[in-house]
């Protein structure tokens, strides 16, 4: 039997840098370092300061959890906490989060975390999972699966496969970024997941009755609007409401929970969604 030799800096380093794409070259000249230093690093050659640690980690866009990976390999102490939503310290930033989706509605607003399940949401996402399977509301949520189990609101979803190609390549690029293994298989579990076309009313294509389809909404006619980005169309309650997709996260975070955690509001994308809308507010 073998054992894997332990990862050092240099080699966490190395993986990083490629995956960047930048030869040590290019990294020296942006860590305002040397190419012969960052090759010394690699190697372990050279021990780095942990100074020079952050700030390589910066320059290759190293998420926070494994900020503090890269610093513990190099024989320093982790910079970063990773502290619990539900810490008592935290008590200001989910008051913070909840007044924020509050003050959102009565448009939809959620948070989640890194693999996308739903730490908090407001009245306005609560709407649009009205009628979901108990199966799928069982915590913790998952954003993701929610939107495309076959069972969950993918059926309601009048231009699901541009939506689902959407959320797909999003995970994609976050994979790409973080190579976190949960959210992998998160990936290749909802991929995974049979894509039902849409059809009923206000559904695109030729079974539907969307605008490429044979008709319209009697209540909310169809109009054509000039869409700023891919719209989520979906059906609630015989209406089609149109939303475009905004996401946060916190600027230079200093916790691993606070760095993972993201804020997406959806923005009426159409006036007909937003009298809707407006006209379910208590």
């Amino acid at each position: 039997m073998t054992t894997a030799a332990p990862l050092t800096v240099g080699s966490l380093l190395r993986t990083w840098r490629e995956r960047r794409g930048l030869s040590q070259l290019e990294l020296a000249g942006r860590a305002d370092s040397s190419s012969r230093h960052i090759s010394f690093v690699e190697t372990g050659r050279s021990r780095p300061s942990e100074e020079m640690v952050l700030r390589l980690a910066d320059h290759l866009e190293v998420p926070v959890r494994d900020r503090n990976a890269l610093l513990v390999a190099a024989g320093y102490a982790p910079r970063y906490a990773h502290t619990p939503l539900g810490d008592p310290s935290m008590e200001v930033l989910r008051e913070g989060l909840e007044r924020l989706l509050t003050g959102y509605e009565p448009y939809p607003a959620l948070v989640v975390d890194a693999t996308y399940d739903v730490v908090a949401a407001n009245r306005g996402i609560l709407m649009l999972m009205e009628g979901l399977p108990e199966h799928l509301l069982a915590g913790p949520l998952n954003a993701m699966r929610l939107t495309l189990h076959p069972e969950g609101l993918a059926p309601r979803i009048r231009n699901l496969p541009e939506w689902r190609g959407h959320l797909l390549a999003q995970m994609e690029r976050q994979i790409a970024l973080a190579r976190s293994a949960p959210l992998r298989a998160l990936y290749e579990e909802v991929a995974a997941y049979p894509a039902p076309a849409a059809t009923g009313p206000g559904a695109d294509g030729p079974h539907g009755d969307g605008p490429h389809g044979r008709g319209s909404y009697e209540e909310e006619p169809y109009e054509a609007v000039a869409y700023l980005a891919l719209p989520l169309r979906i059906e609630h309650d015989g209406h089609l409401l149109s939303f475009v997709s905004s996401i946060s996260t916190f600027n230079t975070p200093m916790d691993v929970t606070v760095a993972e955690l993201a804020i997406e509001t959806l923005l009426p994308a159409d006036p007909a969604t937003v009298k809707y809308l407006r006209s379910l507010a208590p």
